[in-house]
């Protein structure tokens, strides 16, 4: 019988929590980062910062610094999938489904798809940073190598 290294079992109990879970620390830490920048500014916080697509832009303080947030948001995530989903093979599928589900979120809250081009340039480099740095999270805890048990050797 041949081994099977790191087989996969198809489990979508597992796979739909880690979407949710994933969700939550995107939401939840998005929120944080923004309240952060927002103390910043002594701006109004309002769910406009998270899903209308007009607030991200280059013109104004607040929307440079809610781009930010969004980039660090990135960051945080990445950390998320290097904890919770911990398989490097993994993370560009929960990576775009994170951000498939915020850009429906997105077209719910505005009535109709985003529009702006900085809301999709913002959007997929934060998909980049995030699959890019979450995989290399994964990739060297999955490549860290085995130790072998060194007991006492026999003398043969």
């Amino acid at each position: 019988m041949a081994s099977h290294f790191r087989s996969y079992i198809w489990d979508p109990v597992l796979i739909v929590c880690q979407i949710v879970l994933m969700q939550c620390i995107y939401y939840s830490f998005l929120g944080l980062w923004l309240a952060g920048v927002d103390s910043l500014v002594q701006s109004n916080r309002s769910l406009d910062q998270i899903f209308s697509y007009e607030v991200l832009g280059f013109a104004t303080l607040q929307g440079r610094l809610s781009m930010m947030a969004f980039i660090l948001n990135s960051l945080t995530c990445a950390v998320g999938l290097w904890f919770f989903i911990r398989r490097g093979k993994q993370c560009l599928d929960f990576t775009v489904t994170v951000h498939f589900f915020h850009m429906i979120g997105c077209w719910i809250y505005n009535a109709h798809l985003p529009a702006a081009l900085s809301w999709w340039l913002v959007n997929v480099a934060c998909m980049a940073l995030m699959a890019v740095i979450g995989e290399y999270l994964c990739m060297r805890t999955e490549l860290r190598a085995i130790p072998v048990n060194s007991g006492p050797k026999s003398n043969l």
